[in-house]
């Protein structure tokens, strides 16, 4: 008996030690977690306090422009007599004047400054999309401001300062451009087919000329018609008839104005064929059939106005000369190469977009070594277009826009809402707004400076004559082609059954 007692108190003392030990582990696994987690929301707490340092710093300094915007405006009502609520409007709303050079300044938003009830309203439509989109706003803010927030008033020397301002001029100059427009507005209505039988009426590039005074619409009718704009925005019906119209031997993929030479127009095909127009007498002046297969995109340099790159399924981007008649040089690609653009402020810098879902960018004075190759699409890319001479956006089949940056190899922002999937359909900045199509038959709108869509556009569906009976559901078209009228609010986009729209940013 007393052996077993000594054993229960043994197992007694056991059974304590292993309760003991099993608090333990759970206390100091609670302990763990409890110690992991103070830090985490101590480290936001001080992400969030410097935030709100920022924050109230950019708060400070706005609100010592506006007193003293309000001490000018009081000062100019006094001595004019001008109502107060026109001047406020102009003041909060004065970084505008900045793009006064642009030739916009006198359509669109603009007119809404002409008298108090739209100057109001202006504005009041201005706070609403502001609202719509806060938490875009509230990333792109604290993007624009991650100087500041990551190295805090240690870094800022005279320099930092600087850059301080500079990051919230950024973020006012996204805010006010984001918020300018609030819708498209159709300006005329164009077909690109006649023949109400005719169901490949794909349109598949839209150019404007060097003055933005003719444009130019081609595609799969192997036609390209140039239109006169003007003409065309003062026309009361719409029914319109091109300036002059060339007949190509193959479908066509893409045109491209010269910027020297008004009438001279290039255009690739489904043939490898790159032609040279004339486009005053609607004659070819050179024909150039070296690519193997089919060329997709073709490109006049602004710099050096004699060089045309293009870019062909055969894996090549051929260059040419208007005063030779074979390629002066051929750069190599692993894969279909779906598109080339030159560099605008460049005579020998081109980027262009492959099948291998990578968007490469060549100094053509080395053509053995890529300066960048920019990684991030999932799919082809289709297209690609210079905001600057700097920054490029590009377009692939995976449903996303993407901009890079020549000096980097990093995708700075990615825009997403339309969709692009299969069909090449269209892409045209104007250096801040993109426009880009989508396989809902609607046109796009983003702002360089944020992801999600500034608006969008749905073309109606149209059917021929031999498909009335088709439901709404059925229908699959696409919007095809984009351009930009630079220097104004202005995109024409085009869609797979050859309906053009002009459109107007309001």
């Amino acid at each position: 008996l007393p052996d077993v007692n000594v054993i229960l108190e043994v197992l007694t003392q056991r059974k304590h030690l292993l309760e003991a030990e099993s608090c333990a582990a759970q206390n100091k696994l609670l302990h763990e977690f409890l110690k992991h987690l103070l830090k985490q929301k101590e480290s936001q707490l001080t992400q969030l306090q410097k935030e709100v340092a920022v924050i109230k710093k950019d708060m400070d300094e706005v609100e010592v422009i506006l007193k003293e915007v309000s001490s000018q405006r009081s000062q100019f009502e006094a001595d004019s007599g001008t109502d107060s609520d026109i001047v406020m409007s102009d003041t909060v709303l004065k970084q505008e004047s900045s793009d006064s050079k642009e030739a916009s300044a006198s359509e669109g938003f603009n007119g809404c400054q002409k008298n108090l009830d739209s100057a109001g309203s202006s504005f009041s439509l201005r706070r609403k999309r502001m609202h719509a989109h806060f938490d875009d706003f509230v990333q792109c803010y604290l993007s624009t401001r991650a100087r500041e927030l990551m190295f805090g008033k240690s870094e800022k020397g005279s320099e930092g300062s600087v850059s301080a301002g500079a990051g919230l001029d950024l973020f006012r100059e996204n805010l006010v451009k984001f918020s300018r427009y609030n819708t498209l507005r159709p300006l005329a209505t164009l077909n690109y087919s006649s023949d109400i039988f005719n169901n490949s009426t794909i349109v598949s590039s839209i150019e404007f000329d060097k003055d933005n005074e003719l444009f130019a619409i081609a595609g799969v009718t192997k036609r390209i018609k140039v239109f006169d704009y003007g003409a065309v925005i003062r026309d009361t019906v719409d029914i319109h008839y091109p300036c002059i119209e060339m007949v190509s031997n193959s479908k066509i993929s893409c045109v491209s104005w010269n910027s020297y030479h008004k009438g001279t127009l290039a255009s690739s095909d489904y043939e490898g064929t790159v032609t040279v127009w004339d486009a005053t007498t609607g004659q070819k002046t050179k024909t150039f059939q070296e690519h193997e297969k089919r060329c997709w995109s073709v490109d006049f340099n602004d710099v050096d106005t004699r060089l045309i790159a293009s870019g062909s399924d055969d894996a090549r981007v051929k260059l040419w000369s208007l005063n030779l008649d074979h390629s002066v040089a051929s750069l190599e690609a692993k894969a279909n190469v779906c598109c080339v653009k030159f560099n605008p402020r460049s005579s020998c810098h081109l980027a262009f977009g492959s099948a291998d879902h990578c968007v490469h960018y060549y100094d053509l004075r080395n053509m053995k070594e890529a300066l960048a190759i920019f990684k991030g699409h999932r799919k082809a890319v289709s297209y690609v277009k210079f905001l600057n001479r700097e920054d490029i956006v590009s377009a692939s089949t995976d449903s996303q826009l993407k901009m890079w940056n020549v000096n980097s190899s990093h995708c700075l922002r990615s825009f997403v809402g339309h969709t692009n999937e299969k069909n090449f359909v269209g892409l045209a900045t104007d250096g801040d707004y993109i426009a880009c199509g989508s396989e809902n038959n609607a046109l796009y709108v983003y702002y360089k400076g944020l992801t999600k869509q500034l608006f969008s556009f749905k073309f109606d569906a149209v059917r021929s004559v031999l498909e009335n009976g088709r439901k709404e559901d059925d229908v699959n078209e696409f919007v095809s082609a984009v351009c930009w009228r630079q220097l104004s609010n202005v995109v024409v986009a085009a869609n797979s059954q050859g309906i053009i729209k002009i459109l107007e940013l309001v």
